[in-house]
């Protein structure tokens, strides 16, 4: 005969390293269980394992895992049973998941992944404003810009919070005249893919530590001012650059002081000492690895 067993009884020593045991669906399962268990799980938040959740904003679903990927689990991948719990109470589909989203947020030392496109932005704009409003890390934010007044506004409310961005991806798909996203922080690592609009002036205001522009209009001349900014200082966090560009051509500009074929695996360094940089140039790029100089 089957008797139950009186967990919240334990110490709270105990009770601690049983839900450190437990694995990451075990944990969200047991905190649905009743309120006084949740609310231990809240308050031994510090002492569990760190996890991505990972937003699937076009299927609504959410998903969390571990950091590396060993232990994961899927809360839900469809919101009308969410909905109609919700209903009652007159809470939609976006209040659900991002009730959801708090529950996890309350539970583990969570870092937040996801893509904003053009679909379903009515959806996912004020769930991703309202966390990052509310100082929530994200892991991965990856952001389709279609020019659109709707997109430039989310672009508008949320950059001011970039800085909570381990790594972030731009896409932009539109030519529209006077398209031009300004950043007010900078993320960790970004990632720009189709980057015509990103100018010199950008380059040189970015404060990111990994810096990758596809589809560049930048020239060798523009590359020649970025390299004399960072032998002056002015890229201290810089640890890695890569610019592609049909514009950087052996065309007889050089980058300080030399053509591309002898720039091509040079080291050179700051202007202090500090740092070093090997510079590696094929067709249409340049790859620039920072180190410290022990």
């Amino acid at each position: 005969m089957l008797t139950s067993f009186p967990l919240l009884r334990l110490p709270g020593v105990v009770l601690r390293e049983v839900f450190i045991s437990l694995n990451i669906g075990e944990k969200i399962q047991l905190s649905l269980c009743s309120k006084k268990i949740s609310t231990q799980i809240y308050n031994d938040r510090l002492y569990s394992e760190k996890v991505i959740v990972n937003l699937d904003m076009i299927n609504q679903g959410i998903r969390v895992h571990s950091e590396n990927y060993t232990d994961a689990f899927e809360v839900f991948t469809d919101l009308d049973i969410w909905e109609i719990n919700y209903s009652k109470s007159g809470r939609n589909r976006q209040e659900g998941f991002l009730s959801v989203i708090r529950h996890l947020l309350k539970m583990f030392q969570c870092k937040i992944s996801t893509d904003i496109s053009t679909q379903n932005s009515d959806f996912y704009e004020p769930i991703i404003s309202e966390l990052l409003d509310q100082q929530v890390e994200f892991k991965a934010l990856n952001i389709v810009l279609d020019g659109s007044k709707d997109q430039n506004l989310l672009w508008n409310q949320i950059s001011s919070n970039f800085g909570l961005v381990e790594n972030l991806k731009v896409l932009s798909n539109t030519t529209k005249p006077g398209f031009q996203p300004v950043f007010t922080s900078w993320p960790q690592n970004m990632t720009i893919n189709t980057s015509a609009w990103f100018t010199l002036e950008s380059l040189l205001a970015c404060t990111s530590s990994k810096i990758t522009l596809l589809q560049s209009h930048l020239e060798n001349k523009d590359l020649n001012e970025v390299l004399k900014n960072w032998k002056a200082g002015r890229f201290p966090n810089l640890e890695y650059l890569y610019v592609e560009s049909k514009n950087i051509t052996n065309n007889g500009t050089t980058i300080l002081g030399m053509n591309l074929r002898e720039f091509n695996g040079m080291v050179i360094q700051t202007d202090d000492g500090s740092k070093k940089a090997t510079i590696e140039i094929r067709p249409y790029r340049i790859e620039m690895s920072v180190t410290l100089v022990e």
